[in-house]
């Protein structure tokens, strides 16, 4: 810590958590006065009993809903610009995100797609584009149902571009939603695959959260403890699923997206490209590179990687076998452990190198990182 320096510290939005959460929505949305809400969702969630669950409770109160569910599992720019037209043709009042990542990103662009008419990626945080968000954005209300990105209290939405598949990031604190409903009975019939990869991805955000660069001693705390409840709770939530693990994956999965305001790093990096690429499952595409990048980061930060041992319940001094737990695991929860298991090949070896390079996560990484850094990591991952 610098004495010297004034640093700025930020935390989001009211959460109400719990068994049941879910059921106080419509009495939340009556009571501030919003009656026509844009249900954002994903085409699978959309089919769902619990989704029509939620539809069915909303409209029995005399609220009008409209839902809008056209997006990709790595969504892209066109379904952000489809649903901000959604969303004016029916004279929407508010937006309720209710899914993932995707469906919560998307549901984030289009709160601020609703009033604002610039190019969307003139908004892109990586050119400056957050000082544009000066109108006026809906009620966003977000609603998870995996545990894993921690959308529902972010700031910004992840949103690629349709042709190309690179990834842009629109960023602002207002874009952050008024309140979050997150109730771990909606996770409870999740996929085995579904829960593991994406309780990864809340690993990986943990993990790359404390490690990343800047003095953020809160951040750190939360990371911590998010990673603790990762350790003690992701193998049961996958294979048994009960509620107190679904809650604790849950709690996790929004604890990294708190954390992750001090920033990410090379496993992201790593990851997104294939996401882009070949359209791999973000998490499945972290749960691969996290071991590596792990590995990468380890030497010259040992003391870091011997509190990371004792939140996964490794042991004390034990930081050089957090790359070995985390090969472990991914076994246990049997996910693949090297990228030719998911159809990654040598030839794509070189793009994915120059599209991790470019990507916006690994400058707050502990230690830089060079395209011929990643090169070698994809190499010895493949």
């Amino acid at each position: 810590m610098d004495t010297a320096k004034i640093y700025g510290f930020n935390f989001p939005t009211p959460i109400r958590f719990g068994a049941g959460a879910i059921n106080e929505l419509p009495d939340y949305l009556l009571n501030n006065g919003l009656i026509r809400p844009l249900l954002v969702t994903d085409p699978t969630i959309a089919e769902l009993p619990f989704f029509k669950d939620i539809q069915r409770k909303l409209m029995s109160k005399g609220i009008d809903v409209v839902v809008y569910h056209d997006l990709h599992k790595n969504p892209v720019k066109s379904d952000v610009l489809q649903g901000g037209d959604v969303y004016r043709d029916n004279n929407r009042d508010s937006i309720i995100g209710v899914g993932g990542g995707a469906a919560l990103d998307v549901a984030r662009a289009i709160a601020l797609r609703a009033h604002h008419h610039r190019d969307l990626f003139d908004y892109d945080d990586l050119i400056g584009g957050d000082i544009y968000v000066t109108n006026e954005i809906p009620h966003l209300i977000t609603v998870p149902t995996t545990a894993g990105t921690g959308s529902e209290v972010g700031r910004s939405a992840i949103i690629s571009e349709d042709e190309s598949k690179k990834k842009r990031i629109l960023f602002s604190p207002r874009l952050m939603a008024k309140i979050v409903f997150a109730d771990p009975l909606l996770t409870m019939d999740l996929p085995a695959f579904v829960t593991a990869a994406t309780g990864m991805d809340a690993l990986t955000h943990n993990m790359e959260a404390y490690l990343a660069k800047g003095y953020h001693p809160m951040c750190d705390g939360i990371a911590l403890e998010g990673m603790a409840m990762v350790a003690g709770s992701i193998e049961k939530a996958t294979k048994e699923s009960d509620l107190q693990s679904r809650s604790k994956m849950l709690l996790a999965s929004l604890m990294g997206a708190v954390a992750f305001q001090k920033g990410l790093g090379i496993v992201h990096s790593l990851a997104h490209p294939l996401s882009s690429l070949l359209d791999t499952h973000h998490g499945l595409a972290n749960a691969i590179n996290l071991p590596y990048g792990m590995q990468f980061n380890y030497a010259g930060f040992e003391d870091r990687f011997d509190k990371i041992a004792v939140a996964l319940g490794i042991g004390n001094n034990a930081g050089d076998k957090v790359v070995d737990y985390l090969f472990e695991l991914n076994t246990r929860l049997n996910l693949p452990t090297c990228l030719s298991s998911i159809g990654v090949q040598k030839q794509h070896l070189a793009p994915l190198s120059e599209l991790a390079y470019a990507d916006f996560c690994h400058p707050s990484n502990p230690k830089p990182v060079t395209t011929e850094d990643f090169l070698a990591i994809y190499e010895t991952a493949f």
